[in-house]
């Protein structure tokens, strides 16, 4: 295949068999190409890097027979490790293989839970217990009574 821009020829591909591409990493910006070309490898090393069990999650997560399926899943997890940062993001994976629970947006939620928790701290200045509710049907047993005493209809005569 040649590509040409007007009267010059800017590039070539060589001829496929039916069905077969070929694809020039080159003719991609080097930031980019590691996206257009699914790089399993770049990936986990990259995850590896923010931490052993982001690490391990990520493994975890590439480690079915269809890889690319999970891919989003991993740049999401780099993505929450940028903004809450790599040490927040592994305690976090850590937590959710020791109950093999493999879900990105559960990180997230349990990152975001922490942060609020940790900002509402800081206002008031110390984390507290909080109170238990009362039991919602805590009542007297008079409440649920359906039969009156006779007492009650005769005026306490007989």
């Amino acid at each position: 295949m040649r590509i040409y821009l007007g009267t010059e020829l800017i590039k070539m591909h060589a001829r496929q068999a039916v069905g077969g591409r070929s694809t020039d990493p080159s003719d991609y910006p080097k930031d980019k190409a590691a996206y257009a070309f699914r790089d399993i490898d770049r990936l986990l090393d990259e995850a590896g890097r923010r931490g052993d069990s982001v690490g391990e999650y990520a493994h975890a997560l590439l480690g079915a027979p269809l890889p690319w399926r999970h891919m989003r899943q991993v740049y999401a997890l780099l993505r929450l490790c940028e903004k809450y940062g790599a040490a927040r993001v592994d305690a976090a994976c850590a937590r959710a293989l020791a109950f093999d629970v493999l879900d990105v947006r559960r990180i997230r939620r349990m990152l975001e839970t922490s942060s609020a928790a940790e900002a509402q701290a800081e206002q008031r200045g110390k984390l507290v217990q909080l109170p238990l509710l009362p039991a919602r049907f805590a009542r007297s047993d008079d409440s649920f009574r359906t039969l009156k005493n006779r007492d009650d209809e005769t005026g306490g005569a007989r």
